[in-house]
């Protein structure tokens, strides 16, 4: 790994990007099977009708934020894979920020190489924005905002917040966790948050670190939820999210409010995907959904997200990834490109994990890929083939929710707990313990 240095890393990551959007290019215009992701094209047209100086919304099943056909207005007049250059270039801004993240921690530079190839060189990830897919410039914009909090600007980060909220509003899941980090013993006015650093240790002995799942400090947290940081966090963060939506509503109305928010809370979508609850769906699609029927399928995943914080908050990376396998597992709608919002963490996790890659890593990787396939072969059946295998893929995703299931279990057993921070010396409850 030494004759292989993270700059050179870097451009061959760059360089074999470059190379498969223009790969896509020639699939598009010569094969039946496009490479390009069809989201693509719907940022595509909403970025032309934008900058004719028309509603984006006027382009059906455009169902982001403005500020992504924004951004993809040079698609009209530079070049049409100029989204996925932007999205590439993100992909890549991720590769370093999971570097950057790693070095402040003090991981050794052969962890920190593993983990970003781990990201830079998975096939889910690179072909994810050479298709054209948004989803890395969202990763990217979650691990600045950990670098942000890492280096103690509040502020920073909660614009960075209120903007990805707005932009992508799955997010919003990490805004407790992020209330429980800020905890004043370590946001001390005109003072940096001290970091705990990598350990060999923690790569070998599983320790439950009581500063992470101490339900006391939970409780501390509560009662000492109105401090400076937090207050602050949750003003600016709010208010840029409010600027945002108050900003577009303005140029577009209710359409823009129903399309970009509003649908994503009430979505229900009859076509087959991942998730457990799209035969019901499908087969319940005539009649509107009861109350009930919309609680039930909310109240699993908020449950477990409610006890996913509440046991790692501190341990902040471990408790992001942990929240968001489990919100895309049991979500509502699940597709592939869901699986990138977790990619991003797993780097950042790894170096404090005792799983060895021999036999337990393995049998994790061939385990989610099975299910996975597995599932694929039913979808293939009915989306190609016209085979009526509804009941037969449904039980696939409950496979595939098992497994996730399963394998989240696994990673959790096998990692080493440990707080982000650590206590100035000269703070009260440090003295004591010492």
């Amino acid at each position: 790994m030494n004759s292989l240095n993270i700059n050179s890393i870097f451009l061959i990551s760059a360089i074999f990007r470059v190379g498969l959007i223009l790969y896509g290019e020639w699939q598009d215009a010569h094969m039946e099977v496009r490479y390009t992701d069809v989201d693509y094209l719907v940022f595509s047209d909403a970025s032309s009708l934008m900058a004719s100086g028309h509603s984006p919304y006027k382009r059906t099943t455009y169902r982001y934020s403005p500020l992504l056909a924004f951004l993809l207005i040079p698609n009209s007049f530079l070049s049409a894979s100029w989204g996925k250059f932007l999205f590439s270039t993100s992909d890549l801004l991720v590769g370093l920020f999971i570097r950057i993240i790693l070095k402040q921690r003090k991981v050794p530079e052969d962890l920190c190489t593993y983990s970003v190839l781990l990201w830079l060189f998975n096939p889910f990830t690179f072909t994810i924005g050479t298709r054209g897919n948004c989803e890395p410039i969202v990763c990217a914009m979650i691990l600045w905002i950990v670098i942000c909090l890492m280096n103690g600007k509040v502020v920073q980060a909660a614009c960075w917040y209120g903007l990805v909220v707005h932009f992508r509003i799955y997010p919003i899941i990490y805004a407790l966790p992020i209330i429980f980090f800020l905890d004043p013993r370590f946001f001390q006015s005109g003072m940096k948050p001290l970091l705990c650093d990598w350990t060999s240790a923690h790569g070998k002995t599983p320790q439950i670190n009581s500063e992470v799942t101490d339900q006391c400090d939970i409780w501390l947290a509560f009662k000492s939820i109105f401090t400076r940081s937090r207050i602050l966090f949750g003003l600016v963060s709010g208010s840029v999210f409010l600027f945002c939506t108050g900003f577009f509503f303005y140029l577009y109305g209710w359409e823009f409010l129903h399309e970009a928010l509003l649908y994503h809370l009430t979505r229900t979508d009859p076509r087959h995907n991942f998730s457990i609850y799209f035969y019901h769906i499908y087969l319940n699609y005539e009649r509107e959904l009861s109350v009930l029927e919309k609680l039930i399928s909310f109240l699993p995943q908020f449950i477990v997200q409610l006890v996913l914080i509440f046991c790692f908050a501190k341990d902040l990376l471990f408790c992001f990834f942990v929240q968001t396998v489990a919100f895309v597992a049991f979500n509502k709608v699940i597709t592939a490109q869901y699986f990138v919002w977790f990619f991003c963490l797993l780097p950042l996790i790894l170096p404090w994990s005792n799983m060895k890659l021999k036999w337990q890593g393995l049998c994790c990787i061939l385990l989610w890929i099975g299910a996975q396939s597995h599932w694929l072969m039913w979808g293939y059946l009915l989306e190609f083939k016209g085979k009526n295998v509804f009941l037969q893929l449904w039980m696939a995703s409950l496979l595939f929710l098992a497994a996730n299931t399963l394998i989240l279990i696994m990673l959790t057993r096998h990692h080493n707990f440990s707080p982000v921070f650590r206590r100035h010396a000269g703070s009260k409850r440090a003295s004591k313990r010492d």
